[in-house]
């Protein structure tokens, strides 16, 4: 457990984002092996039906990664006020809560599994492979969501290296399994969803039992409330804006995977190749963001408001060095990179992903820079702005794919997104210089 209040902000900050970047690169690994061994050994239309349940499953994902979001901002404020008692009452209260919550949504998709195939408008020809992985998908949410929780607990404590170890292991674990599966066992895209389920079931029990064994390390005076309904108001405070914020941008997402549906299984397997990709960067970002909330939620605790600004400029820099590597991967290697998941005679899939890597990858300078600015407005529990922010970009490049794509073809939807990350950049700017310029900090 790291204590975000004291030393160099920026050494305090590379120190505790390292070890979650280095987390989200072996996360995204086993996310992209998917994909390519679909791709690769059960053919374009095994990568098209993973592809197509995606953005269903980024729904389930954003309500565990909101609820991540809004516990881990409650426990930073009481672990960097040094209330413990308070703290261990949070995390319980958290935990409780999610088990209940990830096991009524378990049922309810699973009954819904098929009906939501169909509102994605989800061609025939993948229809019953799309709708049988997101069927096992959804069985393995209740370990997905409570592992969420248990990651965003331990980076709260200013421990970013526990998750680390779970996601390496579990990272090489899903992998070998999807090898074993799909291209031994030729169970198809059945067999890459059961090897997510397998290694995210094994990472979330341990990290749970390591996490019950690191609380008890901590002493307090008398016990601490097992459940509390006024912590929960406190967590829900911070959760349910995330998860409204997550869950929207997935919805958003729901209604460009159906666009994207209409143009047929081979612009289908593209996007779904490069959205991948896309993924792997937009959520390194996101993670550094989300480590400046966790520091600016432990100084704002303990009353060190002043660190909070030095602290966003460090995340500037790291931000724009990983967006390097992955513009040039992305924009200079585009080829290369799509060709990791599908064959030769993907011409038109090949053409797609390549197409849109090479239109919205200059841009992610510009969404880096906003994701840390929401990361000190989260941080901070400024809610509103920081939904207002994400509500412009997702409007925007909704809106914007449905009117290009009438004109200009699938590259019409690629397009709306850079628009809608400009917008939303300028947005949350306004909203830090509003609460954390120079001017303000001295008055």
């Amino acid at each position: 457990m790291k204590d975000l209040t004291e030393g160099t902000p920026r050494k305090i900050l590379w120190q505790f984002s390292v070890p979650m970047f280095v987390s989200v690169i072996f996360q995204q690994l086993y996310n992209i092996a998917d994909s390519v061994i679909a791709g690769k050994f059960a053919g374009e239309d095994a990568l098209a039906a993973v592809g197509a349940s995606y953005p269903i499953t980024m729904i389930f994902m954003a309500i565990a990664v909101g609820s991540n979001i809004g516990c881990s901002v409650v426990i930073s404020n009481l672990f960097g006020a040094k209330k413990y008692k308070e703290m261990k009452t949070a995390v319980t209260t958290t935990l409780i809560a999610a088990f209940l919550i990830s096991a009524g949504l378990t049922v309810l998709g699973l009954a819904g599994t098929r009906a939501l195939m169909v509102m994605i408008r989800t061609p025939e020809n993948i229809f019953d492979a799309g709708a049988l992985y997101l069927g096992i998908y959804i069985g393995g949410f209740i370990f997905l969501f409570l592992y969420n929780v248990a990651t965003g607990i331990f980076s709260a404590l200013g421990d970013s290296k526990t998750p680390l170890y779970f996601l390496m292991a579990s990272s090489i674990g899903n992998i070998l399994l999807d090898y074993l599966f799909v291209a031994k066992c030729g169970w198809g895209v059945a067999g890459v969803a059961w090897a997510t389920f397998l290694a995210q079931g094994i990472a979330s029990i341990l990290a749970l039992l390591t996490m019950a064994r690191r609380l008890r390390t901590l002493k307090t005076e008398g016990k601490a409330k097992l459940f509390s309904g006024e912590m929960l108001r406190k967590i829900s405070q911070i959760a349910v804006p995330s998860i409204f914020q997550q869950s929207f941008i997935s919805i958003g997402n729901i209604f460009i995977q159906g666009l994207v549906n209409s143009f047929g299984s081979s612009v289908i397997a593209g996007y779904s190749a490069a959205i991948k990709l896309n993924t792997f960067a937009i959520t390194s970002f996101t993670t550094l963001g989300n480590g400046i909330s966790n520091y600016t939620a432990q100084n704002m605790g303990a009353g060190k408001k002043e660190r909070v600004r030095e602290g966003f400029f460090a995340g500037i820099q790291m931000a724009m060095l990983i967006v390097v590597p992955f513009f040039a991967a992305f924009f200079i290697f585009g080829e290369s990179m799509i060709n990791l998941f599908m064959t030769k005679d993907s011409t038109v899939a090949m053409q797609t992903g390549i197409q849109f890597l090479h239109i919205i990858s200059p841009f992610y300078f510009v969404v880096a820079a906003k994701l840390m600015a929401d990361g000190v407005l989260r941080g901070a529990g400024l809610m509103k702005q920081f939904m207002a922010a994400t509500f412009v970009d997702l409007v925007l490049r909704v809106i914007l794919a449905f009117l290009f794509a009438g004109s200009l073809g699938s590259v019409g939807i690629w397009i709306s997104w850079p628009v809608g990350w400009v917008a939303a950049t300028i947005l949350s700017m306004v909203f830090y210089r509003k609460n954390f310029s120079a001017k303000v900090l001295r008055e």
